[in-house]
């Protein structure tokens, strides 16, 4: 593709950069995973969304501008650069969003996608249960028939946002005889519906970025339904490759931690250390490659290309490279890591990376399997 941006391409950019220098100082300063950070979070996704910018690529009757994905990725690369906050309502934007855009009614999407983008409905993830973690296929709970709809039973755990969000999307089994990735179907709920408990799950600094998810008998009309019922999994590919390969961890993110590392090393290494600075290195050329990768998946997805299972690959780097990254800065800092409160929660979170949105061990698998053509074990 052709990296030189277009006039109409650099236009945005400056404009978006111009918004984030005037707007960057009202927004949020408290976790999203508190009562009071999360509708913080939510004012600025409302702040955002009356600029235009909450959701850039989508269409303009449902909250966006018409913005071409490449547009979407250098906003990215602009909100990281400028500091912003974490996006609350990322659940929803990168994935339901998608998701809907593929496989949803004209009403659902007329219903759904306008609240989601300005962040008065934000959304949850129930997708994990205790025995079906990243092996989703696996999972327990059930949707049974019933007039005009359908019965939600069993338990979500690890369920993100889902401690302050007002709704939820996942996977249950609509066919209790059939097995791994037939008879699931897709649906979204109301968290705060008759028979609906959540129980939120504290981290270790008491905030609650988790929550379980517990349904006894909880109706879902037919009109929440995404897809045919049974073809549940074909409907959570189209989440899961837009959750591991474009959307969940843009190029931004590492462009930016990337920048921050080599003004560390700067800042605080010693020149003759060879073998830190060449992993300062590494960690600033890994980040420019995801960035080029990623103009490549924009430019064959605008030539209607799909995402697949080739969003593995993409997962894996990056979820290695949030890793390699932050352990090098902490490894430059020495001792005084544990003061970096910044260098040290990003490591923290960077040590989830292998395991949401698929483990790195399914992640692998499916390499194997569906880009490799190698037989199963």
């Amino acid at each position: 593709m052709d990296l030189n941006l277009d006039a109409a391409t650099v236009a945005f950019r400056d404009e978006v950069r111009g918004w984030l220098r005037d707007n960057i100082g009202r927004a949020p300063v408290e976790s999203y995973d508190t009562a009071a950070g999360f509708e913080q979070h939510r004012a600025w996704e409302q702040r955002l969304s009356d600029a235009q910018l909450s959701v850039v690529s989508w269409p303009a009757e449902f909250g966006g501008r018409d913005a071409s994905l490449l547009q979407w990725v250098i906003f990215e690369e602009e909100y990281f650069a400028a500091g912003a906050p974490p996006r609350v309502s990322a659940n929803g934007i990168n994935m339901l969003g998608p998701t809907l855009f593929s496989h949803g009614t004209i009403e659902q999407r007329e219903r759904i996608l306008p609240r989601m983008a300005s962040g008065a409905q934000i959304w949850a993830q129930a997708w994990s249960e205790p025995e079906a973690g990243s092996d989703i296929a696996s999972l327990r709970s059930t949707a049974t028939r019933a007039d005009g709809g359908w019965l939600l039973n069993g338990q979500k755990t690890w369920s993100s946002r889902a401690a302050f969000a007002e709704a939820a999307f996942g996977l249950f089994r609509s066919d209790r005889d059939s097995e791994r990735h037939k008879g699931l179907i897709y649906v979204m709920f109301d968290l705060h519906a008759a028979g609906v408990e959540v129980r939120p799950i504290p981290q270790l600094d008491g905030e609650t970025g988790f929550a379980e998810i517990f349904l006894d008998n909880v109706f879902v009309p037919d009109r929440d339904v995404i897809g045919a019922p049974g073809d549940g999994w074909r409907v959570a590919m189209t989440t899961a490759n837009n959750e591991r390969g474009l959307s969940l961890r843009s190029p931004g993110r590492f462009l930016k931690a990337a920048d921050r590392l080599v003004e560390l090393w700067r800042d605080n290494a010693d020149p003759a250390d060879t073998a830190l600075s060449h992993r300062v290195a590494d960690a600033w050329i890994g980040a420019r490659a995801y960035q080029l990768y990623t103009f490549g998946t924009v430019s064959r997805l605008e030539h209607g290309a799909e995402l697949g299972p080739e969003s593995s690959v993409n997962k894996l780097f990056w979820s290695a490279l949030d890793i390699d990254l932050h352990e090098t800065a902490l490894d430059i800092l020495g001792p005084a890591a544990e003061l970096h409160t910044a260098w040290l929660d990003g490591f923290l979170f960077a040590l989830a990376g292998p395991i949401y949105g698929g483990t790195d061990q399914i992640q692998r698998n499916v390499v194997a399997e569906r880009l490799l053509g190698l037989p199963r074990g």
